[in-house]
């Protein structure tokens, strides 16, 4: 199906300034290797505290994370004293969910063995391409520790990787018109949409964070015109 079709809908949803408006900035991918590895596991943090969680709350206690968690040298968190990670469960500059918090020394390792392999984990995230973001997100489901999912998307989004994020209205879109017929969650669902947004980019060109926004914005999440649950 052409991608076509979800631009001209959404643009007539919320007109050409809306539209524009509505789009994630991307910043150059040069910008990815300038971010230190401490960067990355604090906005994995983030995207781990905020899943299930009002997102504003995290965001205001942010920087009562950053000093709990010392900055969030990977090279600390990966070998943490276990005294020092069961003291955090007390810590009342953080919200203190001690499976999220356990997540830090997990993702930590990852991160270092990416970056000695690769030089940094910004490295690794730009010289991976968008095309081939489904295997990105089960690297992070397999070797990350609560990163499978919308969460591993969004941390992406955040530290401006460009790739799709599989928000409710995308998936609806997607099932509307047969783009999609397995869980978005599973292997076989995720190659399905890999295939329709690396068609769609060749098609247009767009980056592929700009076309899932403007799938997005084709309806809105609690729109009359999802398609009736089936009985």
């Amino acid at each position: 199906m052409k991608f076509s079709y979800f631009y001209d809908r959404a643009l007539a949803r919320k007109g050409p300034k809306e539209l524009q408006a509505r789009l994630p900035k991307l910043p150059p991918v040069e910008q990815l290797v300038q971010h230190d590895d401490a960067f990355y596991l604090a906005e994995m943090t983030r995207g781990i505290f905020r899943a299930g969680f009002v997102w504003r709350i995290i965001d205001a206690k942010w920087s009562g994370f950053e000093q709990a968690f010392s900055g969030f040298v990977p090279l600390y968190w990966q070998q943490v004293p276990p005294d020092r990670l069961e003291s955090l469960a007390n810590d009342e500059r953080i919200v203190r969910n001690w499976q999220k918090i356990n997540t830090v020394p997990v993702n930590a390792r990852m991160i270092v063995e990416v970056a000695e392999r690769h030089g940094s984990f910004g490295k690794f995230l730009a010289d991976w391409p968008s095309s081939e973001q489904f295997e990105l997100l089960h690297f992070f489901k397999k070797n990350g520790s609560r990163l499978a999912g919308a969460t591993a998307q969004h941390f992406l989004r955040r530290v401006g990787w460009d790739g799709f994020v599989l928000s409710p209205d995308v998936v609806t879109a997607l099932k509307n018109h047969n783009l999609l017929d397995a869980s978005p969650t599973s292997q076989k669902g995720l190659r399905q949409v890999q295939q329709v947004f690396n068609q769609w980019h060749e098609e247009t060109g767009l980056p592929y964070s700009h076309l899932s926004r403007i799938v997005s914005m084709t309806l809105d999440a609690a729109s009359a015109e999802r398609k009736p649950a089936r009985r």
